[in-house]
């Protein structure tokens, strides 16, 4: 068998349109994770996580010819196939299920990972992380994207700003402004009796 790691997304793209199942394979197994991951924490749900992934993969076979190297990698253009398909999602199934699913409990990612004497260490280590992950579905779209990708997704500024496309400094801007939109949804858990000592706003979610 082709061994297809050196070969770029945009060939593998290529050659998996033009029935190549092994480069679609090798294609699938580059994207897969990043692209369920961001349906997963847009949606608090692992069954539409699914369900996204597998028709995002379905678009890039059916519509792959109109990418364009020009504009951006495969990952970005595979995300705003992803992006769109959540927004389906969310319009389908928003006014008939509760904001957490039974099934939406996950490990948070390192980027989450806070020492443990602090408030969002002790919340993220506790029972309490659904209500984590509903505050941060609670928020604007645009903020929510951008905790999602950078905060979860663990991308790059540079990254999220291909993504949502925007400048870096948008990036920034919006990031610091959801988690001072998080401190304050967070804040009665903090106030809650717990033993969990106050601190601040600072660094509460970088």
């Amino acid at each position: 068998m082709e061994n297809l790691e050196n070969c770029s997304d945009p060939d593998l793209l290529r050659r998996a349109m033009a029935g190549d199942e092994s480069a679609f394979v090798a294609l699938y197994d580059r994207l897969k994770n990043g692209i369920f991951r961001y349906a997963f924490y847009m949606t608090n749900s692992r069954s539409a996580a699914d369900e996204i992934t597998q028709e995002v993969f379905i678009a890039l076979m059916k519509d792959g010819g109109s990418y364009r190297e020009a504009r951006g990698d495969v990952g970005a253009f595979a995300f705003g196939i992803a992006r769109n398909y959540v927004r389906r999602i969310e319009r389908r199934e928003r006014p008939y299920r509760p904001l957490q699913e039974e099934d939406g409990s996950e490990e948070v990612p390192r980027r989450f990972d806070f020492p443990a004497d602090t408030l969002i260490g002790q919340l993220i280590q506790s029972e309490r992380t659904r209500q984590v992950q509903g505050a941060i579905a609670t928020l604007p779209d645009h903020y929510r994207q951008t905790v999602v990708l950078c905060d979860l997704c663990e991308l790059s500024y540079e990254e999220a700003a291909s993504r949502l496309g925007c400048a870096v400094g948008t990036i920034r801007s919006r990031l610091s402004r959801a988690h001072a939109l998080l401190a304050q949804k967070l804040k009665p858990l903090q106030d809650r009796p717990s033993g969990v000592q106050a601190t601040g706003t600072e660094g509460c979610l970088i």
